[in-house]
């Protein structure tokens, strides 16, 4: 390819508005040179267009994937992109799943959707497609686009609307089956990263949306990452916050004492009241109040707190720890929460900042809901309240608290469970080590979804007993914009991009440096561009009328790995000039020679990819 007939333009020496206009909001180092270097501009809030060297990128990244896929078996497909509600009515993800589901109405008014995965298609296919315990096990992908409406896209393409995913999903008779499907997957998106010059590791995750026993990402450790992530270097425990366990400090072992009331004027906060009373905070009790949404069963199974309008729920957390939202939404089957009014509190019975469950309708001692009947209020209680006795408790009036408030004798919840969020320094659920928090970006992820949606949609086979039996799925994706921005927030300098060989949109940056009156270094580098295309090595030839000062920029800000450069003064010093992308020194290589220097220079930078691919630990803690 010719720079001087590319589609698109780098920014370094663009007008300020147009630079302005074309980088707007770009916050994050992968965004700015992506948009610099001429590989993206956004249409709209989360959405873009690649432009012919990010194509170029993406296309070598979706080969990678299909390779690995290949690799472990799996067979490409294409599955549609429009689907019909009634798909995802039966799996009951068009009730749990909130705004960012693209939803609307065909010509003839039927609900539609637009893909944000492919579990129901898949399960669709499955109960059509398989009968007999012969067809299994399979293994299908495809490489399509996506469409989630997050309402905060940021970081370019580290959090768009509209992307390019690669998601496999396997078939299995067994559980057996289905582990061994997963922990192919395991190594081979370890493999995929490695190869695209991305550092990750592995961690338990939440399985969200997509349901299921068991869930992994795989994450690229960055400051500008949104996920937070607990890691034991002395155990390998690893796992997102959103789901990780730690051993939760012990109480004190002492009786149950009476109740007292006692007056804490402006202690409204759990600091407040520890530091009026003289107490460690781990000796009081931390009321955090929600409204959540839970949709009903599709099957009409009991929901843990009922199903339909919004519920209030009261959870409860000692006072040294934090909520986790989300594995209180998961322990009652939300579908949204949303932090609770004044008003709202008011109104069942409780005072905000002097808040318990004492004596508040629904938290009576030894009493829980009648099957399908919501109380006026739903008590969450973390598992730690049960063995930490005599705790500081809210009297439900201004300005007052209790003292000695004990779980089971004062009141009781419907629902005990972890509930509290792991921080740095927690101890690790498995050795006790303290653990270290880091953040992390999402760049793919793995999920043992077992029957949940063979269930759903009647995905049964007949085995070898001639007994029906449902199809046990599993369901791994990849983003591919995100794999990119990634790749380019990792390997960068000062100046630009520095792409890794095996996702670099050209091998070689050819630049042509017209002295005055040298016909002749033209004439050697449109005929060197032609014979390294005909020697199938990727190029990108400079052959624009510029200074050699944007030349060179252009081509540090782009990142080929290499850059040959044609010049007079070159050819006075015996050939040209060739520089790696990622080093300082330049070498000058004769002319006869060129070809076979960059197979062989080409060929390393492969091997040092290759030496990355290694087999992995397979971590699954089970604490």
């Amino acid at each position: 390819m010719k720079m001087s007939q590319l589609f698109g333009q780098t920014l370094r020496d663009a007008p300020a508005d147009t630079l302005a206009r074309l980088s707007a909001g770009a916050e994050v180092v992968s965004h700015k040179l992506l948009v610099r270097a001429g590989f993206i501009r956004q249409l709209g809030a989360g959405i873009f267009s690649y432009l012919h060297l990010a194509k170029r990128s993406m296309t070598k990244i979706e080969n990678i994937l299909r390779q690995e896929m290949d690799a472990i078996g799996g067979q490409e497909v294409a599955m549609p992109v429009v689907h019909p509600a009634d798909l995802w009515k039966e799996t009951g993800r068009w009730y749990q799943i909130g705004s960012e589901m693209g939803r609307f109405k065909d010509k003839s008014g039927h609900d539609m959707v637009l893909a944000m995965t492919h579990e129901e298609v898949v399960a669709d296919l499955v109960r059509h497609e398989v009968q007999s315990y012969k067809q299994l096990p399979r293994l299908i992908y495809h490489i399509q686009t996506k469409w989630r409406d997050d309402p905060r896209p940021r970081a370019g393409l580290i959090r768009v609307r509209e992307f390019t995913m690669k998601d496999s999903y396997s078939l299995d008779a067994d559980w057996d089956g289905l582990d061994k499907q997963y922990r192919a997957h395991y190594q081979a998106y370890f493999n995929i990263f490695h190869r695209c010059g991305l550092p990750v590791i592995a961690v338990k995750s939440d399985t969200g949306m997509m349901g299921g026993k068991l869930a992994h990402e795989f994450m690229y450790l960055t400051p500008i990452g949104e996920d937070t992530l607990l890691l034991c270097d002395t155990c390998d425990y690893t796992a997102n916050r959103q789901v990780a366990r730690f051993k939760k400090p012990a109480a004190p072992l002492e009786k149950p004492k009476p109740i007292e009331k006692v007056a804490t004027p402006g202690a409204h906060t759990i600091e407040e009241l520890a530091n009026f009373l003289d107490v460690p905070k781990s000796r009081t009790a931390k009321a955090v109040f929600f409204m959540a949404t839970i949709p009903p069963d599709p099957k009409g199974l009991q929901r843990p707190l009922g199903s339909g309008q919004e519920q209030f729920i009261f959870a409860i957390v000692r006072g040294d720890m934090d909520l986790n939202e989300t594995k209180l939404a998961n322990a009652i089957g939300a579908k949204e929460l949303r932090p609770a009014t004044e008003d709202e509190i008011k109104a069942v019975g409780a005072v905000p900042g002097f808040a318990s469950p004492i004596g508040l309708v629904g938290a009576t001692p030894m009493v829980a809901p009648g099957r399908g009947q919501a109380p006026p209020l739903q008590i969450v209680v973390d598992d730690a309240i049960t063995f930490s006795p005599n705790l500081v408790a809210g009297a439900n009036e201004k300005g007052y608290h209790l003292l000695n408030v004990n779980y089971g004798r004062d009141y009781m919840a419907f629902l005990v469970t972890d509930i509290a969020a792991a921080d740095e320094g927690a101890a690790c659920p498995g050795c006790g080590s303290a653990m270290r928090a880091a953040r992390g970006v999402e760049v793919g992820n793995i999920f043992q979804l077992g029957t949940r949606y063979s269930d759903a949609l009647s995905c049964t086979f007949v085995d070898r007993d001639k007994q029906s039996k449902p199809v046990i799925m599993g369901s791994y994706g990849i983003g591919v914009g995100r794999l990119l921005a990634c790749i380019a927030e990792e390997h960068h300098d000062e100046h630009g991009l520095i792409w890794p060989v095996a996702v670099a949109p050209y091998h070689v940056h050819l630049v042509l440096l017209r002295g005055k009156g040298d016909s002749r270094s033209e004439e050697i580098a449109e005929s060197l561009y032609r014979e390294l295309q005909a020697a199938e090595i990727e190029v990108l030839f400079d052959d624009r009328d510029e200074s050699p000062g944007v030349k060179f920029n252009d081509a540090d800000l782009i990142g080929c790995p290499i850059r040959i450069t044609v010049s007079e003064r070159a050819s006075r010093a015996g050939g040209v000039e060739m520089k790696l992308r990622h080093k300082v020194d330049k070498v000058i290589v004769p002319l006869d020679e060129t070809v076979a220097r960059l197979r062989s220079e080409i060929a390393t930078l492969e091997a040092e990819i290759a030496a990355q691919v290694v087999p992995v630990k397979y971590n699954v803690p089970d604490h």
